[in-house]
């Protein structure tokens, strides 16, 4: 298999549209794509998964580490033939000024990957080469292979910045992508828009980037596969709710608690009547429910559902979104009803970053650490005296834990805590 890295000077300059293009135009030449993203992202691995037909995989450092990682993309080797790693915000950002950690440098460090650079062209031409030759050398032990123009003004432009370019060594210029409307990706206040069928194509890519090119600069990856799990036969239901309002949920989760011997079923709170029959217990992960509150709260009938598995003892484990639906109302919208809080929308970010807590809600011990992050434009309202789902290394608690529900904002990752699908398990 052969793989690379697509990076960006800052957020927003249009990584995910160059990363969605270049799968376009791999598949297009009849190679099979798998697609990773960098750091805690639900929304770009949708998009990437739609475009690549496969899950695509988060390779965060801080939630993960530096072996996983590696061993991640190592395993999709064995199935497919190129693998695009869509790096986080701008190439050097992560979750220091003064270190690389939790940055797409690191990450491409670890993994052994080149970086293909996209870089907004829009209103710039030879003080482009300087900006580059900045990235490169900040960074000497960086791979820095090759760079796509964004935003380029016509091949005049392009062949101006082919020039300016000469003064650089080691950099390939690999492209230039027209601003072109219609192949933006919309965003919302969590990031992209759920997909929607505006992906370039691969006639597109075939148009505008050097493909053989990047092909020749990317590093070979041996297969790798982990050792095999002792089969276990799904003996318990979980309820996982999927749908516009639900579906933020890290792949790994979902994989982990399959082995841990669970069988998944998806129910929509926005559509379903009733849950699924025979569930145990149910999972509630994040996503847009404040976009759907009014759909939400029309379906009394889920609602009066979820509230009555919750007093008769059954097992909900919520997450942002999931916890609050389970509130007593979202922006008065009437919600489920469960926790003894309302939701209030935001216009400005509530919480971001990454955090490492004790699952005290899931029966774990003190020493226990478990890592996720934290992402949303809600706050709570009317909060009572409650025991929490999680407590952060100070003892600071977060969350709630009532009966046998436990709900947070906090999205964890379970990889970075393996006992954590056993602990849900035990709960059932």
């Amino acid at each position: 298999m052969r793989a690379f890295v697509v990076a960006g000077t800052h957020s927003g300059v249009g990584k995910t549209t160059l990363t969605l293009a270049l799968i376009a135009g791999l598949r297009g030449r009849g190679l099979r794509v798998r697609a990773f993203k960098v750091g805690p992202d639900f929304l770009d691995p949708m998009h990437l998964a739609a475009a690549s037909g496969a899950e695509c995989l988060n390779l965060d450092g801080w939630m993960l580490g530096r072996e996983l990682c590696r061993a991640r993309l190592q395993q999709a080797a064995a199935g497919c033939d190129v693998a695009v790693v869509e790096g986080m915000m701008g190439l050097y950002d992560g979750l220091r000024g003064d270190h690389e950690a939790g940055s797409t440098a690191e990450m491409a460090k670890w993994l052994g990957l080149p970086v293909v650079l996209l870089a907004d062209a829009a209103g710039g031409a030879r003080s482009l080469a300087a900006t580059l030759l900045g990235f490169q050398r900040f960074d000497p032990a960086l791979p820095l292979a090759g760079v796509v123009f964004n935003r380029i003004g016509g091949p005049g432009h392009l062949e101006y910045l082919r020039q300016a370019m000469t003064a650089l060594d080691g950099i390939a210029l690999l492209g230039g992508c027209p601003a072109e409307e219609a192949l933006h990706l919309p965003e919302r206040h969590l990031g992209l828009s759920l997909p929607a069928g505006t992906a370039p194509s691969a006639a597109w890519a075939e148009q505008h980037l050097d493909l053989n090119a990047l092909l020749s600069l990317a590093a070979e990856v041996a297969p790798a596969t982990l050792p095999a799990r002792r089969a276990v036969r799904p003996s318990l239901r979980l309820g996982v709710a999927r749908d516009e309002a639900f579906c933020f949920y890290y792949p790994d989760n979902l994989e982990l608690l399959r082995a841990a011997g669970l069988e998944l079923v998806e129910f929509s709170p926005l559509r379903d009547l009733a849950l699924p029959e025979g569930v145990r217990g149910l999972y509630l992960g994040g996503g847009y429910p404040e976009l759907h509150a009014a759909a939400l709260s029309a379906n009394a009938a889920m609602r009066a559902a979820v509230a009555g598995f919750a007093a008769a003892g059954g097992f909900i484990y919520a997450e942002c979104g999931g916890l609050m639906y389970l509130s007593q109302a979202l922006d008065r919208a009437p919600m489920a009803g469960v926790l003894p809080i309302e939701i209030a929308m935001q216009p400005r970010l509530q919480a971001i970053g990454y955090r490492e807590v004790c699952p005290v809600g899931l029966g774990a011990p003190p020493e226990l650490r478990a890592r996720g992050h934290e992402f949303h434009y809600s706050r709570l309202v009317g909060d009572q005296p409650h025991a929490p789902a999680h407590q952060d290394a100070a003892g600071k608690p977060e969350g709630f834990h009532l009966n046998n529900v436990v709900a947070s904002y906090i999205h964890l990752h379970f990889a970075s805590c393996p006992l954590l699908p056993a602990m849900l398990r035990s709960r059932l």
